[in-house]
This record gives C-alpha cells, sequence and structure tokens, in this order.
C-alpha cells in the first residue's frame, strides 16, 4: 500500500470573512483537483464563531512532491491573488504536510 501525503492548513479569520474565503477556496480546489496526484480534500468550518481556527483544510496528495509541484503552479498562485480572494490573503495560514503516526478505527 502507497502512503500519501497529507497536507493540513489551520486557517485563523475573522468569522465575518468565512463565506467569500469559502467561495475563494472553491476555486483554488478546482485547480488542484487537476493537478497529479492530487487525491481529495475538505474544507472543514468551526461550529463556534468562538473557535481560534474558524476553516481547516485537509487535502490528500500522492507525494510530497505532487503537492510542492501543485503549489507551484502559476495558475494557482494567480488565482490565490486575483481581485475577490483578500478573504484568503487576509487569513493567517498555519501549513504542514504530514504522514499518519497511529490510527484508531470506529466501531461498527
Amino acid at each position: 500500500m502507497t502512503e500519501t501525503t497529507t497536507f493540513i492548513n489551520v486557517f485563523e479569520i475573522p468569522r465575518d470573512d468565512v463565506p467569500a474565503f469559502k467561495e475563494s477556496w472553491a476555486e483554488l480546489s478546482r485547480i488542484m483537483a487537476a493537478a497529479p496526484g492530487f487525491r481529495g480534500a475538505q474544507l472543514h468550518e468551526a461550529v463556534s464563531g468562538e473557535t481560534r481556527f474558524q476553516l481547516v483544510n485537509v487535502a490528500h496528495w500522492d507525494s510530497e512532491q505532487a503537492w510542492r509541484d501543485a503549489a507551484a503552479n502559476p495558475e494557482m498562485q494567480a488565482a490565490a491573488r486575483r481581485p475577490g480572494a483578500e478573504p484568503l490573503m487576509r487569513a493567517v495560514h498555519n501549513t504542514g504536510l504530514y504522514r499518519p503516526a497511529l490510527t484508531l478505527e470506529g466501531q461498527e
């Protein structure tokens, strides 16, 4: 079994910016989805406005290099800077690449 690389980006963002951020993220995710090695992603939204990190992006890639190649894509970089993407730029990004360390399975 090939182990994938998981990219996690945790965002500190004002609650009022969340709807516009999600729109920009959806556009960026379409570009990422076309990248070689992309396995899938989910954007998680905090249930409470009191939560420090309002959004968490979890994406799965074939490898670290596949993610790095996609992140370096000029189309991706341009989309992140386009008019209307200001909430993406204002958010504090806390990013990292991860691999599983421990697994817990739920009961069926």
